[in-house]
């Protein structure tokens, strides 16, 4: 598609929809302005192609669809079916999985698919296999009373949120949390590192149904043969999370037993993130829990979305070219990049470095909290999320950590010496910024105070390296 015919698409669109509701209208334009104008580090972002994101506005998203490919409880669902067998043939062969189910919405509607996919594989009871011998629909509430009794109490072992899983992983406040019995495994205090052998430690005390491997903000690798040998030796499922680095198991950055997809009984993912499609989940299962995996819908989920669908499909397919692999190695360079620029300038970062598209650098040195680091980078237009760290003494609010990634800049075109300058930039804000007070006089946990002058300078060296690097470039909305 050349510039102009992009940016007429573009423009008419909006013209359309600001003939409903200007505002709307307005608030898109103003976020491509702002996302164009910012150095974009949260690693859960990325940027989608134009291909992607048209893909997503269209009469697709007028079906219901509810089932399975030929098996619908809708009529007139022949091209929905075209759309979800050609995602999930995608993301088949993209990642070598024996069996792709395209229809979650999102990260966690994927994750509780898996997890009750796994109960109902796993929990043996002459009750329950007599139940999946039934409708879904003819269910009573006497049977699903049951149903709650037989599945009570099952185990699941994940990693801790300030460690960096995810707070779908077990997080107490969450449904995850709410599910099952769960316990937790962290990092090794001094190095920040996962310790097998204290996983495997406390799997054999705890002996879970579920063992959760993945993460949200650990800037490290994972060996999933040894989780594997840890589920295999307990008796427990391995599911892994691989939301976050999928792009880097699709680009083949991460192979050999770093790539989750030959030993995990079931992998979920985000189809954003580093994979850089649309915002929506994907599980991938090996046969054994393809069946049960099958019943995302009704056992989870509702309708699916065929527009989302349709653009899953699309960015899975861009996934599929050559030069994603050449972007997804860039990912993980330019994060060393980053990491480095940090550490030759004495920051801390959590580990010591990265080996993935995460940076985790801790605040604490700066006397901030996480929460100020974040608004006092966001003054200066670059884009962060607070986070916690290993034993966080602020807790999961205010934190004492920031998350980087560098997915979104590398697809801007970003490489080595702008990463090391954006180290040099986020330091440059963070030691001219020093914590508020509260309205008592006391120290403050989420004001603060910027210098005189630096959020200006470094918004305008983040602008001489943002001008060199366009988003969507050819696209004028005006």
């Amino acid at each position: 598609m050349t510039d102009s015919l992009l940016s007429s698409v573009y423009r008419q669109a909006l013209e359309v929809i600001g003939s409903v509701e200007p505002r709307i209208a307005e608030a898109t334009r103003q976020e491509l302005t702002d996302q164009r104008g910012s150095l974009k580090l949260i690693a859960s972002e990325n940027y989608a192609s134009p291909a992607v994101l048209l893909t997503m506005g269209t009469w697709f998203s007028d079906k219901y669809a509810e089932g399975t490919v030929g098996h619908r409880f809708y009529a007139a669902c022949q091209n929905v079916d075209t759309v979800e067998s050609l995602a999930a043939e995608h993301a088949r062969e993209l990642f070598g999985a024996p069996y792709a189910y395209v229809q979650p919405h999102s990260g966690i509607d994927a994750n509780l698919v898996a997890f009750w996919s796994i109960l109902a594989n796993r929990v043996e009871t002459p009750y329950l296999k007599k139940m999946q011998a039934k409708n879904v629909n003819d269910l009573t509430e006497a049977d699903w009373e049951t149903l709650r009794h037989e599945f009570g109490n099952q185990r699941l072992l994940g990693m801790s949120l300030d460690a960096g899983g995810h707070l779908t992983h077990g997080f107490r406040p969450n449904i995850s949390g709410k599910m099952f019995h769960q316990q937790q495994y962290g990092t090794d205090p001094e190095t920040g590192l996962l310790d097998y052998a204290a996983v495997a430690a406390k799997a054999r005390e705890f002996k879970p149904l579920v063992l959760v491997a993945g993460y949200s903000a650990y800037p490290r690798r994972v060996n999933f043969a040894k989780m594997r040998e840890i589920a295999d030796e307990v008796g427990a499922v391995l599911m892994v999370d691989m939301a976050h680095f999928a792009g880097l198991v699709a680009g083949k950055v991460f192979t050999g037993e770093e790539d989750p997809i030959p030993y995990a009984h079931i992998t979920t993912t985000t189809t954003h993130k580093s994979l850089r499609g649309p915002r929506g989940g994907m599980v991938l299962a090996q046969e054994e829990f393809a069946a049960d995996v099958d019943r995302g819908c009704p056992m989870v989920l509702g309708g699916p979305l065929s527009h989302v669908m349709a653009a899953k499909a699309v960015a899975l397919a861009e996934a599929r070219q050559p030069s994603f692999q050449t972007y997804a190695q860039a990912v993980a360079d330019n994060a060393k990049s980053l990491a480095d620029g940090f550490l030759k300038r004495d920051a801390r970062l959590v580990t010591g470095g990265t080996d993935n598209h995460i940076v985790l650098l801790d605040v604490s040195g700066f006397g901030l909290t996480g929460r100020q680091a974040e608004s006092a980078l966001l003054d200066a237009g670059v884009v962060t999320n607070r986070n916690s760290i290993p034993g966080d003494p602020n807790g999961a609010w205010y934190t004492s950590g920031i998350r980087l990634g560098t997915p979104a800049l590398t697809t801007r075109g970003f490489g080595h010496d702008e990463f090391d300058r954006v180290s040099e930039l986020i330091l440059e804000v963070l030691t001219n910024t020093q914590p508020g007070t509260t309205k008592a006089g006391g120290p403050s946990k989420a004001s603060y105070v910027v210098a005189d002058g630096v959020a200006g300078r470094v918004q305008a060296a983040a602008d001489e390296l943002l001008d060199k690097h366009p988003l969507y470039p050819g696209l004028e909305l005006s």
